[in-house]
């Protein structure tokens, strides 16, 4: 990720209430190499030997109170060995005003120091958000994601499956387009991935016979979604009489998205088969599943207890001699 101190600056500085007060161009064109933030008060306080300089500074009035507390001299050296690490760039918050030592040798050293007027938890909060979504990692995959009934259902499969044509229908039965052809899939956490479309498609999608269509305008703003979270790919394929397909759907098939793992299911396609119904019906099944319920396990469960049932009511019968 290619992002410099100056970008942050001019995309978020309304919303992060920034207000730069060092005059160096040096500082506006350093590079930000992570997503991290830290509040430095070991460094300021002499130990360095686990200084984390690369993260983003953050100095809120814990820190200013320490400076504070220290003559003229004391608060020199100290931000002087602050300062020849490498850091990104610094922000005060609570719109409290640094020591003149701290602009003046940040100046020196070409580091950007910027004064915000939201407190220290909401500033690193807004910035965490920010950098997050510019730091997650990320693919682009080639499919249609749709929101049905709460759940994101991720569409794939080779092109002419109907993919587009399944959606169409969904949002025509009030669910949500999120992307359409091309899904930009971010991965949020460790268990969360999130799709969203490209910004030069929008809510476009190909109907073929058709052309393009603009979903928004012909269906409105309730018919789309800007983003969701990936809960269940469904894999479209070429119904095959040689292939064979779930019929109970005991044991649940998983893939993985940027190594997030997501319930995957193979629905084969063929003439008059409602995709749509089905599509429905996946999204409930998973809300069930959420909620701890599984109806293909409680009915196996049940059969087998009626079969067990039935084999010692035989076996009684067959020992009763009376």
């Amino acid at each position: 990720m290619d992002l410099n101190v100056e970008k942050i600056y001019k995309d978020r500085k309304e919303f992060l209430e920034l207000n730069l007060l060092t005059n160096n161009d040096g500082g506006l064109k350093k590079k930000v190499p992570s997503n991290e933030i830290l509040r430095p008060g070991l460094a300021l306080a002499g130990f360095t030997k686990r200084f984390a300089f690369k993260r983003t500074q953050v100095l809120g009035e814990t820190e200013l109170a320490y400076l504070a507390n220290k003559n003229k001299e004391q608060r020199k050296e100290i931000l002087e060995k602050f300062f020849s690490y490498e850091i990104p760039f610094l922000v005060v918050t609570k719109g409290i005003d640094p020591p003149p030592e701290l602009v003046e040798i940040a100046n020196q050293k070409n580091v950007a120091v910027f004064q915000t007027q939201l407190t220290t938890t909401e500033f690193i909060h807004r910035l965490s958000a920010y950098l997050d979504s510019l730091f997650s990692p990320s693919v682009t995959v080639h499919g249609t994601l749709v929101d049905v009934h709460g759940v994101g259902l991720l569409y794939t499969g080779k092109s002419g499956i109907g993919k587009s044509e399944c959606a169409l229908d969904l949002v025509e039965r009030g669910h949500r387009l999120v992307a359409d052809d091309m899904v930009k899939v971010t991965k949020k956490t460790s268990e969360v991935i999130v799709g969203s479309g490209s910004e030069l498609l929008g809510h476009h999608m190909e109907v073929r016979g058709i052309g393009i269509i603009d979903i928004e305008k012909l269906f409105g703003i309730r018919a789309i979604r800007m983003q969701k979270r990936i809960e269940v790919e469904v894999r479209l394929v070429t119904w095959s009489d040689t292939m064979e397909y779930e019929r109970l759907g005991i044991e649940d098939k998983f893939t993985r998205i940027l190594g997030v793992e997501i319930p995957v299911i193979t629905i084969p396609v063929s003439p008059g088969k409602n995709i749509t119904v089905i599509s429905e019906v996946i999204s409930m099944n998973h809300m069930l599943k959420v909620y701890g319920e599984n109806p293909a396990l409680q009915f196996s469960r049940k059969l087998s207890e009626e079969l067990y049932r039935k084999k010692m009511t035989a076996e009684y019968l067959e020992s009763d001699l009376e």
